[in-house]
């Protein structure tokens, strides 16, 4: 009788999981080790940090602080632009609303003072009319005052009229006048010279007539020194 000795059967080692398993962690593993080996030659050649990409993002940062910078410069350019357009208008407005408010106080003022001048003009020709008695001469000053009412009635309607057109032309924004603030305003002073007067009293009022004079007596005190 034969002795049959059975052979083990053999497993191929890929056949086990567990083996293949043990393979693919080496596989990785050595895929690991190559890839820190590339980084630290890396590192090695050119520092601990790459250099050229680091100024890359720098270079990329400033840039856009940059053109962050140029937008919001051209925006507040513009916001300036409008502004400044503003307030313009704003002070050429305040400057005819104040234009147009004088013109108003001279009319008002001009108004008043004539309101005050027709009776006081008729107050004075009633006073003197009863001197015509005494001095005749009174009857001139009386016509005299009476043809200054006259043409001071005359030439107030014009000149209100020619304030009202100054004042439309402001207005509508066709004029600039450069009038001074009525507060800061220098009273009117009248002319030194007699010569330069628009309106002359009567000549009879302005004679030169040699005054009277007296001798005084000597001081006695003075002689008897």
């Amino acid at each position: 009788m034969s002795a049959h000795v059975t052979r083990p059967k053999l497993i191929p080692v890929s056949a086990d999981p567990a083996i293949r398993s043990v393979a693919r962690l080496a596989v990785r593993a050595k895929a690991v080790l190559q890839t820190k080996t590339a980084v630290l030659r890396s590192k090695a050649m050119f520092g601990k940090d790459d250099l050229v990409d680091n100024l890359s993002r720098d270079l990329d940062r400033v840039r856009g602080r940059r053109d962050a910078l140029a937008s919001e410069a051209t925006t507040l350019t513009a916001q300036i632009a409008e502004i400044e357009a503003r307030l313009s208008e704003e002070k050429k407005r305040r400057e005819r609303d104040r234009v147009l408010a004088e013109i108003e106080a001279m009319k008002t003022r001009i108004k008043q003072a004539a309101g005050a001048f027709a009776p006081v003009v008729e107050g004075l020709c009633k006073a003197i009319e009863p001197a015509a008695a005494v001095v005749p001469e009174a009857r001139e000053l009386n016509a005299f005052l009476v043809s200054v009412a006259t043409e001071v009635d005359s030439v107030l309607d014009p000149l209100l009229r020619e304030l009202d057109q100054r004042a439309d032309a402001v207005r509508v924004g066709q004029a600039a006048l450069d009038l001074p603030s009525s507060a800061n305003e220098a009273p009117i002073e009248p002319p030194k010279d007699n010569n330069d007067s628009l309106l002359r009293f009567p000549a009879w009022l302005s004679r030169d007539k040699p005054a009277d004079k007296k001798e005084t007596p000597e001081n006695p005190r003075s002689t008897a020194a």
